[in-house]
């Protein structure tokens, strides 16, 4: 039995158990794979305040989780697979055991958008990543794609430029979503080219990826890259599969909260990527977790009062 259980050791889930420790409060965090989320995976983060020269995302995160610890936060690593709101006590149904709290945050984060064409799932761990992090040195003097437009497509393209001599990235559209200083970095780096106006149908290959085909948007025109590997960032879905109906959401599968990152559920509340929220940055994820501890703790000390009145 918790006081609350956070479910997600990302940015958010896991500032949130700091401020619910340090509070007073039995924390458990529910993590299905290692603490720190997709930040853990990201090459520099160069955005978060206090590094001036950036910092590594795994080791700004590996902070994050001995502080947690240090704090007495409980980690049970397992998945969640679905919540019992029925009762006052809630119920997280993990895939070994049954846990109890009396509030529950949310901060489960999200995931890689797919791209939705032919050879994308033949070719997952055959060429077919969405972590430079992760696989970028498989590919060193190799040709790679980035398939996106946004900051993570063109940072990762940029990661990417160590070990690939070329880099290719495909965007459907002429501007950017990313920041202007990660564009400019990208257009006076000479390994990396682009393609604009351009939309991957298919990943190509025979037992790996060999190259993509794209269709131009304005001339029709249909050709192929050949290519060693694709990297897609094309956006995030949230990780809410064990969400079935109680908790509302948008029409993406996204949380909804009110100002205070409470939703529609007394006691639970979403923090994080996972939540319906503008800005999804390690930044506003530390600030979510913060606020929804602190709501915790202003929860618990109402029931408490109502409990012994």
């Amino acid at each position: 039995m918790y006081d609350v259980i956070i479910i997600g050791a990302g940015p958010a889930g896991l500032t949130a158990g700091i401020y619910a420790a340090r509070g007073g409060l039995k924390v458990g965090i529910v993590e299905f794979a290692m603490p720190g989320g997709q930040a853990a995976s990201t090459e520099n983060i160069e955005n978060y305040p206090g590094f001036a020269e950036g910092i590594n995302g795994y080791d700004l995160m590996n902070s994050f989780h001995k502080q947690a610890l240090t704090f007495g936060v409980e980690f049970i690593f397992e998945e969640v697979q679905k919540l019992d709101f029925r009762e006052s006590v809630k119920k997280i149904q993990t895939n070994s055991q049954v846990l109890e709290a009396n509030a529950i945050i949310i901060a489960a984060g999200s995931k890689p958008r797919l791209l939705g064409v032919p050879g994308e799932i033949v070719f997952r761990g055959r060429g077919v990543s969405y972590c430079a992090t992760c696989d970028g040195a498989f590919f060193k003097g190799k040709t790679v794609i980035v398939i996106g437009g946004g900051n993570a497509a063109i940072e990762e393209g940029l990661y990417l430029t160590k070990f690939a001599t070329e880099v290719i990235i495909v965007h459907r559209r002429s501007s950017f979503r990313a920041s202007q200083i990660a564009v400019n970095r990208a257009k006076d780096n000479p390994k990396i080219r682009f393609e604009l106006n351009a939309v991957v149908e298919e990943i190509l290959g025979q037992g790996k990826v060999e190259g993509v085909r794209i269709h131009e948007v304005h001339s029709g025109e249909i050709r192929e890259i050949q290519a060693d590997g694709v990297f897609i960032y094309i956006g995030t879905d949230p990780n809410a599969q064990f969400i079935h109906g109680e908790i509302k959401t948008d029409d993406l599968g996204y949380i909804l909260t009110d100002n205070h990152l409470k939703t529609n559920i007394a006691g639970v509340y979403a923090a994080g990527d996972i939540r319906n929220t503008p800005l999804r940055q390690v930044a506003t994820a530390v600030g979510d977790g913060a606020l929804a501890a602190v709501e915790v703790e202003k929860y618990l000390s109402e029931l408490n009062t109502l409990s012994s009145s």
